[in-house]
């Protein structure tokens, strides 16, 4: 459900547009801050955003550490990865996630929603498509790309 649009045209700041503009004030390099602060104020632009995050490049470095993945070898593939959603879980909430989280995503299907943190990293972690989950506003995130993760933290 796209509901942050229909709150914004009215006037409304729902929390989770909030949210986001705290993720990125947070996290992404001053001088693009701007850009994407206006891509995800409206609905078509947003795509322009969403679609940047597989290779999203512009966090401050300073505020990301890498996270390898640590599933458990001796389970099955699949036991490996709820092992490494756990891990992962475990790793945010220790960092003060909560057990939902608001999701940005170039993912259709779960962009713009709050989720359950399992679940969303799931989600994040099965896919191409670049996410960032939003567990704690404007002080913890985490990024999932193509070809890194990061936990993003104040």
């Amino acid at each position: 459900m796209n509901w942050p649009w229909s709150f914004r045209a009215k006037g409304i700041v729902a929390p989770s547009v909030e949210d986001e503009e705290a993720t990125i004030k947070a996290f992404v390099m001053p001088e693009k801050q701007k850009l994407f602060l206006s891509l995800i104020a409206s609905p078509e632009n947003r795509r322009k955003f969403t679609a940047e995050l597989a290779n999203f490049r512009w966090f401050d470095r300073g505020f990301t550490t890498s996270v390898p993945w640590q599933g458990n070898p001796s389970l099955s593939l699949f036991g490996q990865q709820l092992s490494g959603i756990s891990n992962l879980s475990s790793q945010l909430q220790s960092k003060g996630a909560r057990e939902t989280c608001w999701v940005m995503s170039g993912n259709p299907q779960i962009d713009g929603q709050e989720m359950g943190l399992n679940a969303a990293l799931e989600c994040a972690i099965d896919s191409d498509f670049g996410t960032i989950l939003s567990c704690v506003s404007g002080k913890l995130a985490y990024y999932k790309g193509k070809n890194e993760s990061l936990i993003l933290a104040k």
